[in-house]
């Protein structure tokens, strides 16, 4: 095989692999979106339907800030235990 058709195929070979991996990117970051729009609905239906009745009635800047509360500690919980587990994977290697 010539030397150019090499580099051709080669050079293919990486566009392919490219192309998958922003694929994935994309459709991760797709499902991680529909995932977190669920936990939103969640988190919000939980606050409305247990928290705010131990509110007064117009508590709504109070429940806005125990929800966006939850939201921040379940974020930087989360976070930190992925952190975590890419930390052990890559001390295996």
């Amino acid at each position: 095989m010539p030397e150019e058709t090499q580099k051709t195929t080669a050079a293919q070979k990486r566009l392919h692999i490219e192309v998958v991996r922003q694929m994935l990117t994309l459709t991760t970051s797709g499902f991680g979106l529909v995932a977190a729009l669920a936990w939103n609905s969640v988190i919000q239906e939980f606050v409305n339907n247990y928290i705010k009745k131990w509110l007064p009635q117009e508590s709504g800047i109070i429940s806005l800030l125990i929800y966006a509360i939850i939201i921040t500690a379940l974020a930087v919980f989360i976070t930190i235990q992925l952190s975590r587990v890419l930390k052990r994977l890559e001390n295996r290697q």
